[in-house]
């Protein structure tokens, strides 16, 4: 334990200064741990290891002493399209300044007794990035490079008590430190409330505190499992140098979510589970507030109450994955995810620089028990291409925006069970 403790402080700084991806649920992970990402994400209700407390603290009640250091490479592939506009911003633009990103992530739990489980989990929340090196916006008189790049890590201390034999409720601290960059948009200022905090600032960064609650049990001689997650949104700190770009002053909050979760075992060998899952992305004013030109000459412009965002709607998610003990040594596991799209089509223009349009993804995945203490793990998800388009506001030269993404996903992690 010691050894792992020291490992703390490294991991802490990785998450902290590792780039940003595009997840894939929005910008949330469609999966938190390199065994849930096998199973397209399906975890509520199925604990695999320390990651648990990412999906549901409840887990820790059930999966023993154990530590678990992963990494995950995300491949995006994020372009869009405009024609027909006045203002001569007619072009196919690639969004793929950066083509890999990394994300660690390392978990532990302990168990105390035989009732209560002491975890810590460190992860990425989330994040999304695009990098045009030829600027969408330029037809509006910005230069340069056009992209944003958010990054969103967890710190989350959990305990779970195994307040019965086959039930068991957990309570995780989510901290977040989460940090932002936006370039290529500064002839917007104009548009703005305070023009000089709205692009090309560099980075900043925003902290902020929230929980995650679950609760598990298992039923008929552990055949099924059932689990349900809430955790809360987050009221971050705001990010000081775009306060001329996100609504309420640079506010960027963590929206709240919850599901619930079953996982059957069909036979010693056989496990099928099913999450569904909910994102309220219109809850945070910085992502859900429309891109409206009217409300734009009604005085709401960027970094006020009623400033413009990206005009995300809510999203449910439903995962279903499957795990087969295909040796004794060996695990594999499959699954299959589909999301509501979060950008409705009248909202293509300034999602250019967000195109979070992925709504299904495709997993495989598997463990090799090296011993009775190791485990490897490996995990491959394909986001199958997506696109959403619309119009163009005639304020900005009308014609039609198309946003497309797809994305390649590798995880691999290493467990180990005292």
């Amino acid at each position: 334990m010691k050894t792992i403790f020291q490992t703390l402080p490294f991991a802490l700084f990785a998450l902290s200064f590792s780039s940003a991806s595009f997840a894939t649920t929005g910008y949330f992970m469609h999966g938190y741990g390199v065994k849930a990402q096998g199973n397209a994400g399906t975890a509520i209700a199925q604990f695999q290891d320390a990651l648990t407390i990412a999906n549901n603290p409840a887990g820790l009640s059930w999966i023993g002493d154990r530590v678990d250091i992963g990494v995950t490479v995300f491949a995006p592939d994020r372009s869009a399209e405009i024609g027909g506009n006045a203002a001569h911003a007619n072009g196919q633009y690639d969004g793929n300044g950066r083509k890999y990103f990394v994300i660690p992530e390392i978990a532990l739990n302990h168990q105390v007794n035989d009732q209560v489980a002491l975890g810590l989990a460190i992860y990425g929340n989330g994040g999304m990035n695009t990098g045009y090196k030829q600027n969408p916006y330029a037809a509006f008189g910005n230069t340069g490079t056009a992209g944003v790049d958010l990054t969103q890590a967890f710190i989350s201390p959990a305990v779970s008590w195994k307040y019965a034999k086959n039930q068991s409720i957990g309570v995780a601290t989510n901290i977040l430190y989460q940090r932002f960059e936006a370039r290529g948009l500064s002839s917007f200022a104009g548009l703005s409330a305070d023009g000089a905090n709205l692009s090309n600032r560099g980075k900043d960064s925003s902290t902020g505190i929230g929980a995650r609650i679950g609760w598990a049990g298992t039923f008929f001689d552990e055949h099924l499992t059932l689990g349900a997650n809430y955790s809360s949104k987050i009221n971050a700190d705001p990010f000081d140098k775009y306060q001329g770009l996100f609504a309420q002053k640079g506010d960027f909050d963590v929206p709240e979510s919850y599901g619930v979760g079953a996982a059957v075992k069909i036979t010693p060998q056989l496990t099928v589970a099913a999450d569904v899952q909910r994102i309220n992305y219109s809850d945070v004013k910085s992502v859900g507030n429309s891109f409206d030109v009217t409300q734009l000459q009604q005085g709401h412009v960027f970094g006020t109450q009623k400033g413009p965002g990206f005009g995300w709607d809510d999203i449910n998610i439903y995962k279903v994955g499957v795990t087969y003990q295909a040796h004794p040594k060996l695990i594999l596991r499959a699954g299959y995810s589909h999301n509501n799209q979060p950008i409705p089509d009248s909202e293509v223009f300034l999602n250019i620089l967000a195109p979070g349009v992925v709504q299904d993804h495709v997993s495989v995945g598997a463990t090799w028990h090296v011993d009775q203490h190791q485990e490897l793990s490996v995990a491959y998800t394909h986001a199958l291409e997506d696109e959403v388009k619309g119009q163009i506001s005639p304020a900005f030269g009308g014609g039609e925006a198309k946003l497309k993404m797809s994305q390649d996903i590798l995880g691999l992690s290493y467990g180990y069970k005292f």
